[in-house]
């Protein structure tokens, strides 16, 4: 039994214009409540590390904070996606924007009452991690029953794009609300950015009830970690949707954003100005990258989805952080994290759109789970390899090491697809 997809585009030039999916009402709806809500989520980042960084001055809770964010992902994505294909993707959403809304009061209350434990920070972090597998995964789903099928790479890059102006603003708002009220009362009003995206789900007029023809969820009995299992044996044959699975699985591994964590360490050895301010402008110029990628792509109808184009694009990338890696020129590596992020942005909502598209429409919520296993969940090992080998040969050497192994991961890809 398969979920029915929505109508097909009209075949006329419309489906082909700029900002298609934005064009669909309901469409706008979903992009702004799910930038208000990524905007929300980095707010929270902020204010709850800047606190436990002042309570209790410990890296390893530093380090679990990291791992608790991705950690679900890659445990509990592909379970998500079953719920999703079984239930209303639209509750599975509400679901996590509710764990997120109690993990800013969690915050609140133990900051206002000054009674914070390192063993409630920890829970709070795990809370945090788990609602945002919720919210990704079904979010990702539902995006079949809001825009038709030709609007669907224009959905997914919007998305992606939404994502990353999160992270470009939430962090420099959260800055300034917790200047300006204090991190006891901002953390509060945290809470407010994410009631728009689960009142407007209350009565959205998609999911199950909705899709013309069956209505009725699939058969097919939600199986916890079972279904990674078995969805990997469903898709395995699937040359496509295993190959963008790989380009993402070794992207977040081998990198992933692990050179993040080391760019106060970049700053302070490119020595330009304050280290500070330095550092500040490395991940900005990376977020700004990819938040320009979305719309420029957008914007002129760039970049139509292919294996073999998000291939290159994800070489690109590899290439601009191998370059990173080695200059010394403070205004060289703004420029090359300015490209890395413009083709990060590029590969990723490529790939995911691959990969959407050629689901199978009966457990598409558990191949979207399987794609952010990869994607996202894998990230967790970036610590390792990006991270950890940094402390060993220097983090200049580790990140050099990476982008190459990766590289040649892709070439291997690449040969894959010579003939399309």
């Amino acid at each position: 039994m398969t979920q029915a997809a929505p109508p097909a585009a009209p075949a006329n030039p419309a489906a082909q214009r700029s900002f298609a999916a934005l064009r669909n009402p309901g469409y706008r709806a979903h992009f702004f409540t799910y930038a208000l809500a990524m905007m929300a989520d980095n707010i929270e980042h902020v204010i709850s590390y800047w606190m436990v960084y002042q309570k209790f001055h410990s890296p390893a809770l530093a380090g679990f904070a990291v791992l608790s964010h991705w950690l679900p992902f890659l445990l509990f994505s592909v379970t998500a996606g079953a719920l999703a294909d079984k239930y209303d993707p639209r509750r599975i959403i509400q679901c996590g924007i509710v764990l997120f809304i109690a993990a800013s009061l969690g915050w609140g209350y133990f900051f206002i009452t000054d009674t914070l434990e390192m063993w409630h920070a920890m829970l709070l972090l795990v809370v945090h991690g788990c609602a945002g597998v919720l919210w990704q995964t079904a979010s990702q789903l539902l995006l079949h029953d809001i825009v038709v099928p030709a609007e669907l790479p224009s959905a997914v890059r919007l998305n992606a794009t939404a994502r990353y102006l999160g992270v470009l603003v939430g962090p420099a708002i959260g800055g300034i609300i917790m200047l300006a009220l204090g991190p006891n009362t901002g953390i509060l009003l945290n809470t407010v950015f994410y009631l728009p995206v689960l009142l407007w789900l209350w009565k959205a007029p998609y999911g199950p009830r909705f899709r013309k023809g069956d209505h009725q969820p699939p058969k097919r009995a939600v199986r916890g970690f079972a279904d990674i299992v078995q969805t990997i044996k469903d898709v395995r044959g699937n040359r496509l949707i295993v190959s963008m699975l790989m380009l993402a699985g070794g992207a977040s591994f081998f990198v992933g954003n692990a050179y993040h964590a080391q760019m106060p360490e970049y700053a302070t050895e490119l020595g330009h100005g304050d280290p500070g301010v330095a550092y500040s402008s490395l991940l900005a110029a990376d977020a700004l990258g990819a938040l320009i990628a979305g719309f420029v792509l957008e914007g002129r109808g760039l970049l139509r989805a292919n294996p073999r184009t998000a291939i290159i694009l994800a070489m690109l990338w590899c290439s601009a952080l191998l370059a990173f890696s080695a200059v010394k020129t403070y205004p060289l590596a703004l420029i090359l994290l300015f490209a890395a992020g413009f083709l990060e942005l590029s590969f990723n909502a490529m790939t995911q759109t691959l990969v959407q598209l050629n689901a199978p429409g009966d457990i598409r919520g558990r191949v979207i789970g399987l794609f952010n296993m990869a994607s996202l969940g894998l990230r967790a090992f970036s610590g390792i390899t990006v991270g950890l080998g940094g402390a060993v040969i220097g983090i200049h050497l580790s990140l050099g090491i990476s982008a190459v192994v990766l590289l040649v991961i892709m070439g291997v890809l690449l040969v894959r697809f010579k003939s399309e």
